[in-house]
């Protein structure tokens, strides 16, 4: 066997490479020209053991990038983490005090889904062992917790599982539209403190859909399908409870036949939907009748309707990326700028440009001063993203219309005595039921939607390529198992600091100051018309323009 000698294309430079034998731990960014005998490389840098000559003659050969590998996620290097290990305790024991006002009653589920998520993707807590029947490399993956609107991961691998099956399985091929509803800022109180009245508002969204569809068509016997989504927040994290609506662009008849809507009047929409949720309010007792007609009239009511995106039929793909963006997490670990040494947290805005957002803890859900950002105290963000975890057996999405479940159990007995439904309505599900059969369990699922997001699969062998398979699960009351293999494989990290109890109380005042390392500088233009105090948290606006907070890019 003769070795190969790797060399580097190009000026880069890299340590590695100049080690003139090629090993199979060659920088995964090069592309590298090598001599070897006449070998099938497969589009991956393979050890000298796998090159096997064929031929006397050495040739040249370009091979490709290696396949990427796959890492777990190490939770406990995610600021969310560490901020909810060590300030859990002290935010549960001050909750009453500080936060019950602006956020309702303490609800247990936020601990026990807390406490959930800090044994999330932990090896100290149980995994699954994973071995390579031919090259015997082993591999352990952490158990799940299974959290919603908490895990980013879980709730991730969630949106991904519901918004397949709805883009694929309960979704029909006609056109759709998005229907986003969204209620002022003096109703979105009722719901903090009320969580029922959040299911109520899709059933008002569900209502007011049908009516004008109806009304529009004059028809009254017709029904949309309407997948309808509820999300409790804001681009900051803010509470802001609204309606994601996935819905037909049209309506269905009692055989099936499939109705198509002309342009919709987006104010008589919206007419309707404020009709329906002042009569929602009123019937719960939140306002009187001599309230709800005044805010009738109000040139701004706070009501709004927005139906401007649409999908064509057959857009399979465009519904599951949208039903992605419905059903996505309440905040992003990619948002958080930074976390400082006392705790605060610096997150940033989606979008770039600046906006009002309530501020952390607000009573009333009015706008501060327009900003792309917001620094959280510690107890802060627990309080605002605790906010948004839904009680247990709460429904997030629900599904109304020709897509509720009462409809397609009638056309799925339907289907099976053997009546055939209209030919527009007709799908050829035989590719997706194969893949259905073939997917298996949740552990084939887990390792499908990995290498649907990251584009590598977590259970082929780094070492040989070969498919790895699972050979024991250590569950979490093996603590001394578990401890003895993680010792011995240098993965020992000890047990939690918030499992061995509550820690002191605070020496910092209740409300921190801004952390020191952060500077607020005003916007020049406005330095003659604003005036604010030193600390940056109060502010005067002046005919002549309005003070805006800027994220610097430096913290990006």
């Amino acid at each position: 066997m003769v070795p190969c000698r790797a060399r580097p294309i190009g000026n880069r430079s890299d340590d590695r490479a100049k080690d003139p034998v090629l090993t199979g731990n060659f920088p995964l960014s090069a592309w590298c020209a090598f001599v070897c005998f006449d070998t099938k490389i497969h589009g991956r840098v393979a050890p000298l053991s796998a090159l096997e000559p064929k031929s006397g003659v050495p040739v040249v050969c370009l091979a490709a990038k290696p396949a990427p590998i796959y890492r777990p996620r190490q939770p406990r290097q995610t600021p969310l983490y560490k901020t909810i290990e060590r300030y859990l305790p002290e935010f549960e024991r001050t909750y009453d005090r500080r936060y019950a006002k602006q956020y309702g009653r303490w609800r247990p589920i936020i601990g026990d889904v807390a406490r959930r998520f800090l044994r999330c993707g932990d090896l100290h807590f149980g995994f699954a062992r994973f071995r390579c029947p031919d090259c015997r490399h082993e591999m352990f993956v952490a158990f799940s917790c299974q959290q919603r609107c908490l895990c980013p991961s879980c709730h991730q691998k969630r949106t991904l599982l519901t918004a397949e099956t709805i883009a694929q399985t309960i979704c029909v091929p006609v056109p759709h539209r998005q229907l986003v509803f969204t209620i002022p800022k003096r109703l979105r109180i009722f719901c903090r403190h009320n969580r029922n009245l959040l299911g109520e508002l899709a059933r008002a969204a569900r209502r007011a859909t049908v009516e004008v569809y109806r009304q529009v068509l004059k028809r009254g016997d017709v029904i949309p399908g309407m997948i309808a989504g509820i999300q409790t927040f804001g681009e900051l994290i803010n509470y802001h409870p609204h309606v994601h609506a996935i819905a037909t662009d049209g309506a269905f008849t009692s055989d099936g036949t499939f109705l198509c809507l002309p342009k919709v009047d987006k104010q008589f929409l919206l007419d309707v939907w404020q009709d329906k949720v002042l009569q929602l309010f009123v019937a719960e007792g939140k306002l009187d009748q001599d309230t709800a007609k005044q805010m009738r009239h109000w040139p701004h009511s706070g009501f709004s309707v927005d139906n401007s995106v649409y999908l064509a039929p057959h857009d399979t793909a465009g519904l599951q990326r949208l039903a992605e963006y419905i059903l996505r997490c309440p905040f992003s670990l990619a948002r958080v700028v930074r976390m400082t040494k006392d705790g605060s947290v610096i997150y940033r805005a989606e979008k770039d440009h600046c906006r009002r957002f309530p501020g952390p803890a607000s009573r009333d859900l009015r706008g501060g001063p327009k900003r792309n950002f917001q620094v959280f105290s510690a107890l802060d963000f627990l309080a605002e993203v605790t906010q948004h975890i839904p009680d247990k057996g709460e429904h997030l999405v629900r599904y109304y219309g020709w897509y509720s479940h009462r409809q397609r159990g009638i056309r799925n007995r339907t289907r099976q005595v053997g009546q055939v439904e209209s030919d527009k309505l007709t799908i050829d599900r035989s590719a997706l039921d194969t893949q259905t059969s073939a997917t298996g369990g949740a552990l084939s699922a887990w390792a499908r939607l990995i290498k649907r997001v990251y584009e590598v699969d977590p259970l082929e062998c780094p070492c040989c390529g070969g498919q790895m398979k699972i050979i024991s699960f250590i569950e979490r009351c093996q603590g001394d198992v578990i401890e003895q293999i993680l010792r011995h494989c240098s993965l020992w990290e000890g047990p939690l600091r918030t499992s061995s109890g509550a820690r002191g109380p605070p020496q910092q005042p209740a409300r921190a100051s801004p952390p020191s390392d952060l500077e607020f500088v005003p916007d020049p233009a406005f330095e003659q018309s604003e005036c604010f105090e030193s600390d940056g948290r109060e502010f005067a606006k002046e005919a002549t323009g309005e003070l805006q907070l800027v994220l610097d890019p430096e913290f990006l």
